[in-house]
């Protein structure tokens, strides 16, 4: 069985729901405690024992694969002020993961996106991580994919369950429990999809969060996917293709996920991951906690 070597991020998208804000910055860029969103996805690629990292963009989007090369002259500058630990800091992301870029002149949904990467995927297995859905964890996600792909040999999705209210903002599977190192509620193989369901019509609440160990196989699945939920080539819709002619599992990961492509959520995951940031956390928490005070007393 072929490893997988290659990760295709996604980051052609509009952006919409950030507006004014992306209508010159991708949302790809965006920070989350001085990092950006893209930087997140391709040093999971990396932790994850990625070769290389396939980022899939929009015309005029060239800030996102020039945050990955290097700046030399800004090196320089910060290496005569003294600035050692800043160039180290700038120079290593350009050295996480070979970096390689394909064109999607339109945003024509997430299938789509992967598809135009087939030239540089080849027939490998490969991975899916979606820049703006953030999963912190101590493993990573994709990592702890492609430890499940390659004792099971077959596409698998990461998953958790949802709240009820949010269904609608997920792909939702049907799922059917397997016995995974004595338990039963960590593997299961996926009997259904549906695209964002109306929360009375999901049939269930373990939704997919933005991580994928895919087959090559897809690729056919998403050749013959019609247009679907949005106007837009849904890969829910391809995934479920897949499912009814070959094994498709569901891993329910370990890790907080923060929902980065929503205001809520980049809120939340800008407060979560600057609350980890040893040099500014106990600051941060100080200022939070005089918030809630001066909420309360506005309150009462």
């Amino acid at each position: 069985m072929a490893s997988v070597r290659k990760v295709v991020i996604p980051a052609a998208g509009l952006g919409t729901r950030f507006l004014p804000a992306t209508k010159v910055l991708p949302k790809e860029m965006l920070p989350v405690a001085a990092r950006p969103l893209i930087q997140y996805a391709v040093e999971e690629a990396a932790l994850s024992g990625a070769e290389s990292a396939i980022i899939v963009v929009a015309p005029g989007k060239d800030l996102v694969v020039r945050h990955f090369e290097r700046n030399l002259s800004l090196e320089q500058v910060l290496a005569l002020r003294g600035s050692s630990d800043d160039v180290q800091q700038i120079r290593r992301v350009s050295e996480l993961v070979e970096i390689r870029t394909v064109q999607q002149d339109q945003p024509l949904g997430l299938a789509k996106a992967i598809a135009v990467a087939r030239p540089l995927i080849g027939d490998e297995p490969f991975a899916v991580i979606l820049p703006d859905a953030l999963i912190h964890a101590d493993i990573p996600c994709v990592r702890q994919l492609i430890k499940c792909y390659e004792q099971l040999g077959s596409s698998i999705v990461a998953t958790q369950q949802v709240d009820p209210s949010e269904v609608s903002q997920f792909g939702i599977i049907d799922v059917l429990p397997l016995s995974h190192q004595g338990q039963m509620d960590k593997l299961f193989r996926v009997t259904g999809l549906q695209e964002r369901p109306l929360p009375t019509e999901a049939r269930s609440r373990y939704g997919i969060f933005g991580r994928y160990v895919l087959e090559p196989y897809i690729f056919s699945c998403i050749d013959e996917t019609p247009l679907g939920r949005g106007g837009e080539f849904q890969l829910t819709d391809a995934l479920a293709l897949y499912s009814a002619r070959k094994p498709l599992y569901a891993y329910r990961f370990e890790g907080s996920h923060y929902d980065a492509g929503s205001k809520l959520g980049f809120v939340e995951a800008s407060l979560a991951y600057a609350l980890r940031d040893p040099e500014i956390s106990n600051s941060l928490r100080q200022h939070l906690l005089r918030l809630g005070a001066s909420f309360s007393s506005t309150i009462q």
